[in-house]
């Protein structure tokens, strides 16, 4: 049986984060998350988490090592006030030349500016998962059907088992939609990742899936519930919310698809 979170994408307006980090807790979400990007800072989001909700754990997937440096992480962390013993910190290479020769020589100095934090390393190659598996606080896995991220763990675990070490839990993304456009919503997603660097592009042609398919998209909560289990491979399935950035669409969406099972019928 694995754990269920939630994570959003950064720069959730204050007002619809506060309630649905409530919310979440209150269904039984092990933790909270949001990406980080150009336009919006993960860790603000996280904050925002992290001071309305006390005891829950947030995590930050990922922040890019060619925009940030472990010190900058460090910094920020510092300034906002966000609490380290519950705080996970994912990275990746974002778009880096030589990404795993990038986080196989980034990790010491993450481990010096950060050793508090869980810090989790951005997987979707046999490498990278491998590197996660030998070094790193965990593996964090994106786009992946269920056979996929079965393969990755494999990976992780191939890796911790070289480094002498137990492996580390793997979780992951899934997207989530659930609603009479929640195809859409899917496949608009997946579309701008599908292209966005060559990482990606090797990532969905190893993939072979068809185009708005990686993820769950369902007009059921049930369903949805149905397919979201299929992800036994992770240890906790991160549900990144495809819902409009509203108290009722993102708290609509979270109860639809709770750990305990399906709130409500959504609406």
């Amino acid at each position: 049986m694995n754990d269920r979170a939630f994570g959003v994408t950064a720069g959730l307006d204050a007002g619809v984060a506060e309630p649905l980090a409530g919310r979440c807790a209150m269904l039984g979400y092990v933790s909270m998350w949001s990406n980080d990007h150009p336009g919006a800072a993960g860790l603000d989001t996280l904050a925002t988490f992290a001071h309305s909700v006390p005891g829950i754990d947030f995590g930050v997937a990922v922040i890019a090592l060619d925009r940030h440096t472990p010190e900058s992480i460090a910094a920020r962390i510092e300034d906002l006030g966000l609490p380290q013993d519950r705080l996970w910190i994912g990275v990746g290479a974002g778009f880096s030349e030589k990404p795993l020769t990038t986080m196989r020589e980034v990790l010491p100095a993450l481990r010096e500016a950060l050793p508090k934090v869980k810090i989790v390393l951005a997987a979707m190659g046999p490498k990278m998962c491998g590197l996660a598996g030998s070094g790193y606080d965990g593996a964090f896995l994106n786009w992946m059907t269920p056979e996929a991220a079965e393969a990755a763990r494999g990976q992780v675990h191939a890796g911790a088992v070289e480094a002498g070490r137990k492996p580390p839990p793997v979780l992951g993304y899934v997207r989530t939609a659930v609603g009479p456009d929640a195809d859409e919503r899917l496949r608009k997603d997946e579309a701008f990742y599908r292209d966005l660097h060559d990482g990606y592009r090797n990532h969905f042609k190893r993939l072979g899936a068809e185009p708005g398919t990686v993820g769950v998209a369902s007009d059921s909560p049930y369903v949805a519930q149905a397919e979201l289990a299929r992800y036994e491979a992770l240890d906790v399935v991160v549900v990144r919310g495809l819902a409009s950035a509203t108290v009722g669409g993102m708290t609509g969406l979270a109860g639809a698809v709770a750990p305990g099972g399906s709130e409500s019928e959504f609406r």
